[in-house]
């Protein structure tokens, strides 16, 4: 199998964590960069990485990397890569662009060269003198060029990975399937103890925690653009998908649960976990976050609660987080953790934060608070 160069990209603030991810599925020559994790391996990899990855965006295939500061070195470096060996004579290869810091900053210009480029060489490999139908399976190109360095790739993934296959249905502000999986592997959560999310929206958290609970790979229940392509072998993608099915824990019991004060919000919530196959696992309740209660000990609350963001809703929001911190002082044996962009969160909530994390959801910048509950007694 050929040697391939990857890239994980990440969302601003959750680059180690792809990059743990990365090394936890055994690939080789890890590098972080922002907003990506650049990675080495072959086809068995790129089908791996985007059936396993729970926090990266897309994974990209590296065709070439140089320096361009003209348009005539952006276009003979282009024209130089094996764009065949990745692209079949009816290939679909739009192009899309991005620029920052660089001399080349027309990004119309540089998708337009790129084009050309591609087109130019593929003529000369597949000896044709006509263009090209693009009626075949998709090759996105991107051309990403970052203080004068150009990165060629092609986009493995189709959608984003955070399109699981579940969520036809989502709230209004829902949090990526991503952003989830990434703020619950940030936890001290394990399968056996209680998981609970008060403010479920859609119920993405706890759905999420219960992919990972049974270790069901995230993209089980998606397709993927490279699916289509013909130099990888139909094989690798049918036992990447046996073996990932193998592994899953199906039947492991899980104890999670999610409630919102909103109705509707809870219908959402259990028609996209039965969608993900776990009616039998998730319960959901409408409920205020200030009746919660419980006999449980040692669990996780993991909640994206509304952020107060428009001017009417600060008072709501600041009495909500108010309900919270009164709703859990009494189980100190309890971890809790929170994403919000409100900075006034901690007042609210009651309590200083046992450590905090800055992380983007979105374009927005927010904190992660964590508060630690009290360690279970050592086994002896």
């Amino acid at each position: 199998m050929a040697k391939l160069r990857l890239i994980a990209t990440a969302a601003m603030g959750l680059e180690a964590l792809v990059a743990q991810e990365v090394r936890a599925l055994g690939f080789e020559n890890v590098q972080v960069e922002n907003g990506k994790v650049y990675f080495d391996g072959d086809e068995k990899s790129l089908v791996k990485a985007n059936l396993w990855l729970r926090t990266a965006d897309r994974v990209k295939l590296v065709v070439g990397e140089f320096k361009a500061e003209t348009f005539d070195e952006l276009f003979e470096k282009t024209k130089a890569l094996p764009w065949a060996d990745f692209i079949p004579e009816n290939g679909e290869f739009p192009v899309i662009g991005r620029s920052v810091k660089s001399k080349l900053f027309s990004i119309s210009d540089c998708q337009a060269i790129v084009k050309k480029a591609v087109v130019d060489n593929l003529k000369t490999e597949y000896n044709r003198k006509t263009w090209f139908p693009e009626d075949g399976a998709l090759y996105r190109i991107e051309v990403a060029i970052h203080k004068d360095m150009a990165t060629l790739t092609i986009d493995t993934s189709g959608t984003g990975l955070h399109k699981r296959g579940y969520r036809e249905l989502h709230s209004g502000a829902p949090i990526k399937e991503t952003m989830a999986a990434a703020l619950i592997m940030l936890t001290n959560w394990t399968p056996d103890k209680p998981f609970v999310d008060p403010f479920c929206g859609s119920g993405t958290l706890p759905i999420e925690a219960a992919m990972i609970g049974q270790n069901i790979a995230p993209g089980l229940n998606r397709e993927f653009a490279s699916e289509k392509w013909d130099w990888i072998d139909k094989k690798v993608w049918y036992e990447a998908v046996s073996e990932a099915q193998d592994v899953a824990k199906y039947d492991l019991p899980l104890d999670i649960q999610g409630s919102d004060i909103d109705h509707k919000m809870i219908e959402l919530s259990i028609n996209n976990a039965n969608e993900a196959g776990f009616e039998d696992f998730i319960t959901f309740k409408q409920m205020q976050v200030r009746d919660f209660t419980t006999r449980k000990e040692y669990g996780c609350l993991v909640t994206n609660p509304p952020y107060g963001e428009r001017l009417g809703d600060r008072e709501e929001v600041a009495q909500l987080y108010r309900d919270l911190g009164n709703a859990m002082r009494p189980y100190d044996t309890w971890s809790v953790y929170v994403i919000t962009s409100n900075e006034k969160f901690e007042e609210y909530y009651g309590k200083s934060a046992t450590k905090k994390r800055k992380l983007y959801n979105g374009d927005l910048k927010t904190d992660y608070y964590q508060f630690f509950g009290k360690r279970p007694p050592r086994q002896s």
